[in-house]
């Protein structure tokens, strides 16, 4: 009797040069909500209840109060250029940009509002590296969000445009209550409830 060698996942190869967002969209089998940052396929571990809270939490309050020339969308990608397509959590993205059904990603031009939820395995992408991307790409504006004890703490900054770079410009951790970039009122207190 011969023993059969185990059985291991076959991970694609990175081409010389690395990924580019016609890979993203175009390899088969890829685990869902699979991202590319910096030619660099990066996958990402199983989602926690407090993420997924966070998320459901923020769309809801959000398409409350969204103008008419924006919708909001959870986890798309944002093509920024050939190597970079990160998925925010949530995104604000404008109405036309929308064309249909079948829409896996979005130009970052086309986005408003990037929001990163911070898990464990990502702290360093949604603190450094994706804001830097978001930044350099014009996007105006960025959230991310973190857990105090369960409860969500949310980190607001808007693009300064002549250095490509965010500045905070406030921390909401019961109500967030913002004029830009439209009206917004969501009571982050919510979460015990959901």
């Amino acid at each position: 009797m011969t023993a059969e060698a185990p059985s291991h996942p076959t991970w694609p190869v990175p081409p010389e040069g690395g990924y580019t967002v016609d890979d993203l969209f175009n390899l088969p089998d890829l685990p869902p909500h699979t991202e590319l940052i910096d030619g660099s396929l990066v996958f990402v571990s199983p989602q926690r209840d407090f993420h997924s809270l966070v998320i459901d939490m923020l769309v809801h309050g959000l398409r409350r109060t969204v103008p008419e020339q924006y919708r909001v969308r959870r986890e798309m990608a944002v093509v920024i250029d050939r190597k970079q397509g990160p998925e925010p959590d949530v995104s604000v993205v404008r109405t036309e940009a929308v064309t249909g059904p079948d829409v896996t990603s979005y130009r970052a031009a086309d986005v408003l509002l990037a929001v990163e939820v911070m898990s464990p395995d990502s702290e360093k992408r949604d603190r450094e590296r994706k804001p830097q991307l978001y930044a350099a790409a014009g996007i105006r504006h960025f959230w991310r969000v973190e857990s105090d004890n369960g409860r969500p703490v949310v980190y607001v900054y808007e693009l300064d445009t002549a250095t490509r770079t965010y500045v905070p410009t406030g921390i909401y951790h019961d109500q967030l209550k913002l004029k830009h970039p439209f009206t917004i009122d969501i009571d982050l207190t919510e979460i015990d409830k959901l």
